[in-house]
C-alpha cells in the first residue's frame, strides 16, 4: 500500500490519548495509515510519496473548538470598556446593550457580508491549529436572521478549510421587541423557528441560554425538548453568571454538552456525569468579563465528566480566536494538566460537538486532520503562550496552513 504523505521528525506525537516519543503519521487517501514509531509492513514509500518534516516540534489532530458564535456583525468594544470601568455585564444589556446590541448588527447584514465578516475569525482559529469548530446562531433573534447566520455557517464551512457544526440558538435571549410579551416569543422559538431550522437540515443541535436575565430551567427544558423532536440534539449554556439549574437540566434531557459551568452545583455535576454529557469549559470569558469565577474542571474530572475547552469567540463576552491560550488557561486558571488541557481541544472537544468519530484523533482509517507546532513537548503548548506556535495544518491530508519560523 502507497503512502501519500509521511509526517517525520517529530519530537513527539500525540494522538488524541497519548504522547508517542518521535512519532511518525502516515496518510494514504487522505486519511490516516498509521501513527507510530516505525512505518509498518505493508505500507511503501516512493519518490511519490511527500515528506512533511515537523523538525523537532510536537504533531497533533487538527484541533477542534466546540463552542464558537463566529458568525455576527458589529462592534462591542465601547461595552468592553465600560465593563472594565465597573458597570456589571446585566446591568448593560438590560439598558440595550449585551446581546441585543449584536442583533441589531446582525439584522442589518445580507448573508455574504455575514460571511466575509466571519472568514477572517475562522482564518485566526486555523491558525491557532483548529480544523473543526461549532458555530452557534443566536444574535439574530427572528426566524429571517436566524436562518441567515445558519445559512452563513454552511456556506463558511463549504468556503473554508475548517469544518463547522451549526447549532441553533434562538433562545439566547429575549429580544427587546419582544420582552413585553416573551411567551409569545418562546412560543415562536419553539413552534416556528426550530421546525424551520431542522427541515432546512441547517443545525445539528439546539442550544438554550439558561441564566438570570436570559431563561429559565423550565423555559429551557422546552425549548430542548422540542428541538429533540425535530432532530436537534441539545445544548445548554449553563450556570455562568448565576447557579440556574443549568447543569441538572443538561443532565435531565441527555445534553451532548452544558458549556461555561463556573456556577454549576454538587448535583449539576452529578447529573452531567450520570448523563455522559461534556463539561465544555470558557475560563476566556471569565477573564474577559472581569469575573474571578472559574468551573471546577478538577471536580468535573473526578466526577467522570469529560472536559473540553473552547474560546467563545463571541463579539461581546470572549472576542478571541486564539484555541491555543484557552489550554494556559485551562491550566492556570482551572489546573487542567499538560495532557489533560491537550484531550479537551481535541477528542474531549470533538465529543462535545458530535464529531468524535471524525475529529480529535489521529488513528488509522480517520480524516488525516493534522496541526503541527513548533514547540518541543506537549507540556510547551500551553507553556508558551501569546503567540501561536502553529506551523502547519493539514486539512484531510491537504496543507492548508504553513508558517515559516
Amino acid at each position: 500500500m502507497h503512502l501519500d504523505l509521511l509526517v517525520e521528525g517529530a519530537a513527539e506525537v500525540f494522538d488524541g490519548e497519548a504522547v508517542v516519543a518521535g512519532g511518525l503519521v502516515g496518510v494514504a487517501g487522505g486519511r490516516v495509515a498509521f501513527v507510530g514509531p516505525d512505518v509498518p509492513p505493508g505500507w511503501t514509500l516512493d519518490a511519490a510519496t511527500r515528506r512533511l518534516d515537523a523538525r523537532g516540534g510536537l504533531v497533533t489532530p487538527g484541533l477542534v473548538d466546540p463552542h464558537t458564535h463566529v458568525v455576527f456583525a458589529g462592534d462591542r468594544s465601547g461595552e468592553y470598556a465600560e465593563r472594565a470601568a465597573g458597570r456589571p455585564y446585566l446591568e448593560i444589556a438590560a439598558a440595550g446593550g449585551g446581546i441585543a446590541a449584536t442583533m441589531r448588527a446582525t439584522r442589518a447584514a445580507d448573508l455574504e457580508a455575514l460571511v466575509a465578516l466571519a472568514r477572517p475569525r475562522l482564518d485566526r482559529l486555523l491558525a491557532c491549529g483548529v480544523t473543526t469548530a461549532e458555530s452557534k446562531s443566536g444574535y439574530g433573534l427572528d426566524l429571517a436572521t436566524e436562518i441567515r447566520i445558519l445559512e452563513a455557517t454552511a456556506a463558511l464551512s463549504a468556503r473554508h478549510p475548517i469544518d463547522l457544526v451549526g447549532t441553533f440558538l434562538g433562545a439566547h435571549t429575549v429580544p427587546p421587541e419582544r420582552r413585553a410579551d416573551r411567551q409569545a416569543y418562546l412560543d415562536e422559538v419553539v413552534e416556528v423557528m426550530i421546525p424551520a431550522v431542522a427541515s432546512r437540515g441547517l443545525a445539528e443541535f439546539c442550544d438554550v441560554f439558561v441564566e438570570r436575565g436570559a431563561f429559565s430551567a423550565a423555559e429551557g427544558e422546552r425549548v430542548l425538548r422540542a428541538g429533540l423532536a425535530h432532530g436537534l440534539r441539545p445544548k445548554v449554556h449553563a450556570d455562568q453568571l448565576t447557579a440556574c439549574g443549568g447543569a441538572e437540566l443538561a443532565g435531565r434531557v441527555g445534553a451532548t454538552s452544558a458549556d461555561h459551568l463556573e456556577h454549576v452545583s454538587e448535583a449539576g455535576v452529578a447529573a452531567l456525569a450520570a448523563a455522559g454529557t461534556v463539561a465544555v469549559l470558557l475560563p476566556g470569558a471569565a477573564i474577559f468579563l472581569g469575573d474571578d469565577s472559574r468551573a471546577p474542571a478538577r471536580r468535573l474530572i473526578e466526577a467522570g465528566v469529560p472536559v473540553a475547552l473552547a474560546t467563545d469567540c463571541n463579539p461581546g463576552t470572549c472576542m478571541t480566536e486564539d484555541l491555543l491560550l484557552m489550554l494556559t488557561l485551562g491550566m492556570s486558571r482551572l489546573g487542567l494538566s499538560p495532557l489533560e488541557a491537550l484531550r479537551a481541544v481535541t477528542v474531549h472537544a470533538a465529543q462535545a460537538i458530535g464529531r468524535a468519530d471524525v475529529a480529535g484523533r489521529l488513528a488509522p482509517g480517520r480524516p488525516a486532520d493534522v496541526a503541527v507546532f513548533a514547540v518541543p513537548s506537549h507540556a510547551h503548548l500551553p507553556y508558551r503562550f501569546g503567540l501561536p506556535p502553529t506551523r502547519v495544518v493539514l486539512k484531510g491530508g491537504e496543507v492548508v496552513y504553513t508558517r515559516d519560523d
